[in-house]
């Protein structure tokens, strides 16, 4: 009963009818008592215990979009190390970076993985490039939290599932490679031969076969910028179908595909609609299918989950490598951060799920 109270009065109807809907599989039931994925996902990390009492401050600069789940961290980890301070200038992701090619901030808070152009500021500085620390996993279906890709097709439409390969295929074009962070993968180039321009080499037959794929997906990210849409499904690549339409309303792109059975979007799940259906998707040709929901958010099946990030700089100011690596104030707090009560942390914001145990083990790692 307590777990209906929390989800009835959650601040967004839509995702509470969501959630409700999805009980009988985002969690495990014992003995009527109903015990949510994400709540056994965090509470099986390690708790987190001080290695050292430290004091100072520490400043963030980026996301205002995770600025309520900073301050939940940040609370969290105060009641552990009191001496601490905080001082945030959380104004949008796009801002994070600049805070350490400036040092200005000593944690640089993002809702995505950075751009390649983003490394060099500090790589300027030092030769080096800024420390990653995955620090939750993104949203089920909240816009602007990192929130999970959706693919939908017109409700009309037979299709059911597709594996991110076809995808590349729907949405791709020629290519010579595609860039992983700051490198040049020439492994995922492709001829025009591997593209998917019809409903019927998907499988459709019938008045569907030689029907031509309509495909809509929001604005790409210009210049310089790689999304993780184009990292995940296209490799890196920045070759796109030539009849792509880009929507920068998502919600108009959703009702344009709402009127046409041959069309294709992506976009987070909320924006969907009643003549709209999202597709089951797979990792490889040989994996599962698997629907985007809660629980496969948060258990990361779902292959176009997203992840927000924290990073720090590896150097200081005069571009000297740190001594030690990881400041011990940064390091302290980002291991609350992955801890148990830093994760429990996650799932009481709401919005953000909390990272699974192998990924929180190897964020751990980094810092060690």
């Amino acid at each position: 009963m307590k777990l209906l109270t929390v989800v009835i009065h959650h601040r967004s109807s839509s995702r509470a009818l969501g959630l409700l809907a999805g009980l009988t599989f985002a969690g495990l039931t014992f003995a009527g008592t109903t015990v949510p994925m994400q709540a056994q996902s965090a509470s099986s990390l390690p708790e987190y215990k001080p290695s050292a009492k430290l004091a100072g401050v520490i400043r963030s600069w980026g996301s205002d979009q995770m600025g309520p789940l900073m301050r939940l961290w940040e609370d969290g980890f105060h009641k552990y190390q009191p001496d601490i301070c905080f001082s945030d200038n959380l104004k949008g992701t796009a801002t994070a970076q600049f805070g350490l090619h400036e040092w200005v901030a000593d944690l640089a808070v993002s809702t995505r993985k950075i751009y390649p152009y983003e490394f060099y500021g500090v790589y300027r500085r030092s030769l080096l490039y800024p420390i990653e620390i995955a620090v939750a996993t993104g949203s089920y279906n909240v816009p602007r939290k990192s929130a999970a890709i959706a693919v939908f097709v017109n409700r009309s439409n037979p299709l059911t599932k597709l594996t991110l390969k076809q995808l590349d295929g729907i949405y791709g074009a020629h290519r010579t490679g595609g860039w992983q962070d700051l490198s040049w993968h020439s492994e995922i180039a492709r001829n025009a031969d591997q593209d998917i321009r019809t409903w019927g080499q998907l499988g459709l037959k019938g008045d569907w076969a030689n029907k031509p794929i309509h495909v809509y997906g929001p604005p790409g990210i210009y210049p310089g910028g790689i999304s993780f849409f184009q990292t995940r499904v296209m490799g890196g690549a920045d070759t796109w179908n030539e009849a792509l339409l880009e929507y920068d309303d998502r919600a108009k792109m959703m009702d344009v595909l709402s009127h046409d059975p041959y069309g294709i979007a992506y976009t987070s799940l909320n924006y969907q609609t009643i003549q709209t259906k999202p597709l089951a998707l797979a990792d490889n040709d040989g994996g599962s299918f698997v629907e985007l929901t809660r629980s496969t958010a948060t258990d990361r099946t779902y292959p176009l989950v997203r992840t927000a990030y924290i990073y720090f700089a590896p150097d200081r100011p005069d571009g000297t490598p740190a001594d030690p690596k990881v400041d011990p104030k940064i390091r302290e707090f980002l291991r609350y951060i992955l801890s148990r009560q830093g994760q429990e942390d996650t799932l009481h914001e709401g919005d953000y799920l909390p990272l699974t145990p192998k990924l929180a083990a190897e964020q751990v790692r980094k810092l060690d």
